[in-house]
């Protein structure tokens, strides 16, 4: 999978340095002479590929080439492909398949590849294989394609002049523990802070007029859930430690992430919108994950507002890829969804690395094989490279053309070269009709880099070249740097999301994103936004122009030019950035990663004041009510204006809303044997109380109570609580009767609905009510099964069971992990687990029902082994608190989810335990573990 390029330089309308077809190999005059023969070596590579090979993309083909020897180094001497090859020789690659079920996992296992993401929806599977193992795959007649994983960039923004780099999960838990460690050290009561904003509060809220909002219409978030994707939520812990997140964050399970920018965006959420639910998911398994994930949240975890910070690289800037169709989905369902518009630059600010348009035929074929290199010179003259700035070292860049996802027969490939001509990075995978429009490569170290597009085969088409964080300009030796508007792609271009773009809340950005530009922005903080404010230099622009219906259907069919498709004003609207937060590396917090949550969390107090408000209405306030900034009118840097929460509440008329749910219930046995317990055949009086949690006061208010089962009756069904003040409660008291044939221990579920005068009304929650005397015998189950290997990095993971017998119900449970002897020696055999990053792995235990609960998940950072672990109820430290330093664990801890809700169902029956491990590198074994069950006295 190969292309070509032409190099051509450029002085006004004359061409030069062009080497004619044929010219010799041998010392190139010059460094156009020099490209064209290493492109033309590439291109004869290209032409003789195998069938397998042109499954691979031309990175990973070309690789394996090299390392047998088959690629000439004197053609190539420069040449590098970018594939990250471990030690042990294995790369991250995502699989395309007919179908993605069983059997296709399992012969890649065979094969030695170990699965990291399966998407049967998708038709795709991640996974870690043996380099030397892709041709047999890609040899597959299921297997449709096999390219290099496919990145992603949030959209937070570091010093371009110093990427850093990627962080190890060593450092990374050690800098969580750190953060876990410091945020324990602070008294809660030296949160300097308004109550239930935490220890620091966002200057976007007071930016925003948030802060007068919540004041002047007494609306906090109260029966809005937010929900955000990113990197990761390592300082999760930490963050509620301080008070600066809520102590109840909905993660999904599993999918916590890596990294801090969760944890940053998920403060500025609680910081605007203090008493909306949280929850996140992370977006960086893959692109088939991410979305995944976005349905997940809305479909599962009932999220209203969804906010991310995300693109992935593959994100087709032309139509709907799978992220930009999950936002499709959850919107089309009710949802809300904001986005980051992205840090790539714009054209206003002269910061764009981006250039779209026609294919303009430069007249230049590339050797002897078909092919024909784009003029960018939009004028008389012709130009086939683009030259970069010094500062867009390390970027990765990507090509697109106007062809469907996975229908594209028009060939385009992408080449870079450095200043003496030596082609040093390549993109030319073979487009041949069931293959998507797309080229990537990573720009190399060194100034006078410059790009080059070759039409290799089929049509002209609207092309976007797109260097992330980069930027087109002008050389010392004549080409002129050629950027046009439109970086913006993707989900956050999606008809109904909202692209948020970037406008400083206080201090500005304190570095000149490259040498000489002008300075940056400030923003008014401790003064709210106006229209005098000013966006970031690097925020990205739009329009963003569509070519495809999601599912492939042109919307212009024979038109994918210039004068086709459909045209998206994005991005939408402006906020905030270059804010606090507690989260460390993140004070102050710059980017559109940092804007987006703002947005999303203005949107969310609009909806708290006024719940049912269409995506028409909340779009039509946010739009409408934005400050208008430079240029006048809607532009394509800031979209309508930078947006203001007291001018969104205003407009859409937000009062406090009331919110009553049910609390914990009191029991107080009536009748029976005069015990403390109730038992089969006796009555109790149950206290229910309802509290108001919302910002208004509830009227009205109702609750009914239904037993899930017949053998119980509850009287009064229905009660009336009357009117409950914001943030008071009332109790009521009911009589619990249990038949004489009631199952012994069997814990009763009430069903409670609760109503009141009001639109979040009613509410549906579920309690219970314990039942029978405790048992003081324990029961211990012990594993004895054969050691289980944990699979490195598989979401498979490793499952091993006990059965139990002779409990019936369970009074108490507790789960331990065992060992004879505990110590932290890599594969040591006397431990219950050993794993050399306990920090990797999830440990769930699943009762014989199916409910589970998670007793560790990537809880203990670099520290090895678990040994003689308890996980119990009753003790007074969570597992999520664990340090590296307290390895190999050991005693009792609390687990992630309490181990009481797998007691609603007998426990006889087989019990499972799993452990998944997340991360690379590091595995184990599960050994010893054993349940320790006590059932109940006989009445």
């Amino acid at each position: 999978m190969l292309r070509r390029s032409v190099t051509i330089l450029a002085v006004g309308a004359t061409v030069v340095g062009l080497a004619a077809p044929g010219a010799s190999a041998e010392a190139p005059a010059d460094p156009a002479t020099r490209a064209y023969e290493q492109i033309a070596a590439l291109q004869q590579l290209k032409k003789s590929l195998t069938p397998t090979e042109r499954k691979l993309d031309s990175r990973l083909a070309v690789e394996l080439r090299k390392r047998a020897d088959r690629v000439p180094a004197d053609a190539l001497p420069h040449l590098t492909t970018g594939i990250e090859v471990s030690r042990s020789g294995t790369t991250e690659v995502e699989v395309h398949a007919d179908k993605v079920g069983a059997d296709l996992l399992a012969r890649l296992r065979a094969a030695g590849a170990g699965i990291r993401f399966p998407s049967p929806a998708a038709g795709t599977v991640l996974v870690e294989a043996p380099l030397t193992a892709l041709p047999t795959i890609a040899g597959w007649k299921d297997v449709t394609g096999v390219n290099a994983k496919h990145g992603a960039i949030t959209a937070r923004q570091l010093d371009p002049r110093d990427p850093a780099a990627p962080e190890s999960k060593q450092e990374r838990a050690a800098r969580a523990e750190r953060a876990a460690h410091a945020a324990r050290a602070v008294p809660r009561a030296a949160a300097a802070a308004p109550a239930g904003q935490g220890s620091v509060v966002a200057e976007g809220d007071r930016t925003h007029a948030a802060d007068t909002a919540r004041t002047r219409h007494r609306v906090t978030g109260v029966g809005v859930k937010i929900c955000a994707l990113s990197d990761g939520i390592d300082s999760l812990a930490a963050s509620q430690a301080t008070g600066d997140l809520p102590a109840e964050v909905d993660v999904l399970p599993g999918q916590e992430g890596s990294g801090d920018e969760g944890t940053a965006m998920l403060e500025i959420l609680h910081d605007l919108a203090p008493n909306a639910e949280l929850g996140f998911a992370t977006a960086f398994t893959s692109e088939a994950s991410f979305a995944q994930n976005i349905r997940a949240l809305r479909f599962t975890a009932h999220c209203d507002i969804i906010v991310d910070d995300v693109v992935y690289y593959h994100e087709s800037p032309f139509q709907d890829g799978l992220p930009a169709q999950a936002v499709n989905a959850v919107t089309a369902d009710g949802a809300f969804y904001f986005s980051s518009a992205g840090n790539e630059g714009n054209v206003v600010d002269g910061t764009s690395g981006n250039w779209e348009g026609d294919f303009a035929d430069s007249g230049r074929g590339v050797g002897k094989f078909a092919g024909i290199a784009h003029d960018f010179d939009p004028g008389p003259g012709v130009q086939v490279f683009n030259p970069l700035s010094r500062n867009s070292a390390g970027r990765v860049t990507t090509l697109w053309w106007a062809d469907p996802l996975g229908g594209s027969a028009d060939d385009y490939d992408l080449y870079l070269t450095d200043a003496a001509g030596n082609v040093t990075d390549f993109s030319q995978d073979t487009q041949d009709g069931d293959d998507d429009p797309f080229e990537i490569l990573a720009t190399g170290s060194g100034a006078n880099q410059r790009l080059a597009v070759v039409k290799y085969a089929g049509a002209a088409r609207y092309l976007q070249l797109s260097v992330f964080r980069g930027r087109f300009a002008d050389s010392a030796d004549g080409l002129k740097g050629f950027a046009t508007p439109g970086v913006t792609r993707g989900h956050s271009a999606a008809e109904r999301a909202f692209s948020v773009a970037a406008a400083p809340a206080k201090d500005p950005l304190p570095r000149d994103l490259e040498a000489g530009d002008p300075p940056n922005p400030a923003g008014p903080y401790p003064n709210v936004f106006t229209r005098a404010s000013q966006p970031e230099r690097f925020t990205s622009d739009g329009p963003r122009r569509i070519f495809f219906a999601a599912d492939g259907t042109p919307l212009t069919p024979g038109d994918f030019s210039a004068t086709g498709g459909v045209v998206r004003a994005k991005p939408d609207i402006t906020a905030a950035d270059g804010v606090a937060t507690s989260v460390p590396d993140f004070s102050p917090f710059y980017g559109t990663s940092a804007a987006a949550p703002h947005a999303a969390a203005i949107a969310a107090l609009a909806l708290s004041g006024n719940p049912g408000l269409s995506d028409a209405e909340i779009r039509a306030a946010l739009t409408g009510t934005a400050l208008d900034l430079t240029p006048s009118g809607y532009d394509t840097r800031t979209g309508h204006g930078v947006i203001r929460a007291d001018l969104l509440l205003r407009n859409t008329g937000a009062t406090p809303q009331p919110l009553v749910r049910a609390g914990t219930p009191t029991v107080t046995p009536a009748t029976g044997d005069g015990d403390a317990y109730l038992e089969p055949g006796e009555q109790a009086t149950v206290a229910l109380p309802a509290r108001n949690v919302g910002d208004g006061t509830a009227t009205g208010v109702n609750v009914v109570v239904d037993p899930d089962d017949p053998r119980v009756t509850v009287a009064p069904r229905a009660a009336s609580y009357g009117t409950i003040a914001a943030g008071a409660s009332k109790s009521k008291n009911y009589r619990l009767t249990l038949a004489a044939g009631y199952p012994l221990g069997r814990p009763v579920t009430l069903r409670v609905r609760t109503t009141f005068a009001g639109v979040l009304s009613p509410t549906t929650s579920t309690v219970v009510v314990p039942t029978g005397q405790p048992s003081a015998t324990v029961h211990d189950f012990a594993y004895t099964g054969p050691v289980v290997p944990i699979p490195d990095n598989d979401p498979a993971g490793a499952t091993a069971s006990v059965d139990v017998t002779g409990v019936g119900y369970a009074s108490a449970l507790t789960f331990s992990i065992d060992g004879t002897a505990c110590s932290t020696d890599t594969g040591a055999a006397t431990v219950g687990i050993d794993h050399t990053f306990v920090g990797d792995a999830v440990g769930t235990l699943t009762a014989p029902d199916g409910r589970t609960a998670t007793l560790f998940a990537r809880d203990g950072g670099a520290g090895n082994n678990l040994c003689q672990v308890v996980f119990d109820d009753a003790a007074t430290t969570p597992f999520a608190a664990v340090l590296s330093s307290n390895a190999p664990f050991t005693g009792a801890w609390k687990p992630d989810e309490p181990l009481s809700s797998l007691r609603v169902s007998p426990a006889d029956g087989t019990w499972k335990f799993r452990v998944v491990d997340s991360a690379n590198a590091d595995t184990g074994s599960i050994r010893a573990f054993s349940l320790h069950l006590s059932g109940f006295e006989p009445a």
